[in-house]
C-alpha cells in the first residue's frame, strides 16, 4: 500500500488554506443557482451560460478536492519550536550574494511560497540548495537566469 506523503506547512499556511476551502464551499450554492437559471433558458446544447456555470462548478469542485487533500496531509511546523545550526523547513536564512548584499528567505511549504515576500518553497531550486547548510557555507544554485552564488550568514528560527 502506498504511503501518504506529509505536506509540511506553517500554521499561517494551514489557516489560509482552511479559509480558502470555506470560501469555495460557500460558493457552491451560488454556482448551483447559476446552473438552474441557465437551464431555465432552454436548449442546453447552445446555452453558453449553462456551459460556463458547469465549467465553473467543475473547477470549484476540483479546487476543493485539491485543498482537502493538502489539508489532510498537512504537517504543521512551528519554526519557534526548532533549533540547530542547519537550515531546515521553517528556518529564516540570511544570505550574502556576490556583492555581499544580504537577502533573507524563510523556507516554507509549496502553498505558502511567495518570493516577493521572502518566502521560498523547500522544493524550489534555492530551497533545495539551502536545506542542510550551515552558517558560512557556500551555496550554488542554478536558476533560469543563470547560476547564483550565496554564503549563508545567519540561520534563525522565528
Amino acid at each position: 500500500m502506498a504511503t501518504v506523503e506529509k505536506m509540511p506547512m506553517l500554521q499561517e499556511g494551514y489557516e489560509t488554506l482552511t479559509a480558502e476551502l470555506k470560501r469555495l464551499k460557500a460558493e457552491r450554492p451560488h454556482i448551483v443557482d447559476a446552473i438552474e437559471e441557465a437551464r431555465a433558458h432552454g436548449d442546453l446544447s447552445e446555452n453558453a451560460e449553462y456551459h460556463a456555470a458547469k465549467e465553473q462548478q467543475g473547477q470549484n469542485e476540483a479546487t476543493i478536492s485539491d485543498i482537502e487533500d493538502k489539508l489532510s496531509r498537512a504537517q504543521i511546523i512551528d519554526p519557534r519550536d526548532l533549533s540547530g545550526d542547519k537550515v531546515v523547513f521553517g528556518a529564516t536564512v540570511t544570505l550574502l550574494d556576490d556583492d555581499d548584499k544580504p537577502v533573507k528567505y524563510q523556507i516554507v511549504g509549496q502553498t505558502e511560497a511567495n518570493a516577493k515576500t521572502g518566502r521560498i518553497s523547500y522544493n524550489s531550486p534555492l530551497g533545495r540548495a539551502l536545506i542542510g547548510r550551515k552558517v558560512d557555507e557556500d551555496v550554488e544554485v542554478s536558476v533560469p537566469a543563470g547560476d547564483r552564488y550565496y554564503v549563508v550568514s545567519k540561520i534563525e528560527f522565528i
